[in-house]
Order: structure tokens, then C-alpha cells, then sequence
């Protein structure tokens, strides 16, 4: 079990996504596509947009692809 006061932790989260930088794009992406409309894939009570994101990556109830850039 996680000690961490935030649920899900991030430790828990990255064991979905690849690094930090990848978690805060995917979650702020989403949320923002929340604020503009696009209805939560989950069933939460929450109202927050940032917290149906995270909840979202915790429940993989979204999906996302790393493009990696080719070498120029």
C-alpha cells in the first residue's frame, strides 16, 4: 500500500506512463478537453477536470500514443 495523501499517486500513475513530463501533458491535455466539452470516459463525482484526467489515466479509460520525432 501507498502512504500518499493524493489518490492515485504518482507512483501509481507513472507505472502507466512513461515519465513525468509525458503524465503532466496527457492529464492537462485531457483536462482541457474536458473544460471544452468532451464528456468524462469515467463515472466520478468529481467536477474537476484535472482529477476526472488523472482519475482517467489511473482507470486507462483513455488512450494516447508517444510520437517520437525522427533525427533531421
Amino acid at each position: 500500500m501507498n502512504n500518499s495523501m493524493i489518490n492515485p499517486s504518482v507512483v501509481d500513475l507513472l507505472e502507466k506512463v512513461h515519465d513525468r513530463y509525458s503524465l503532466v501533458i496527457l492529464t492537462s491535455k485531457r483536462a482541457r478537453q474536458i473544460i471544452e466539452g468532451s464528456d468524462p470516459q469515467i463515472s466520478t463525482k468529481s467536477h474537476k477536470p484535472l482529477t476526472i484526467a488523472i482519475n482517467e489515466v489511473d482507470q486507462d479509460a483513455i488512450e494516447y500514443e508517444i510520437v517520437k520525432e525522427g533525427n533531421k
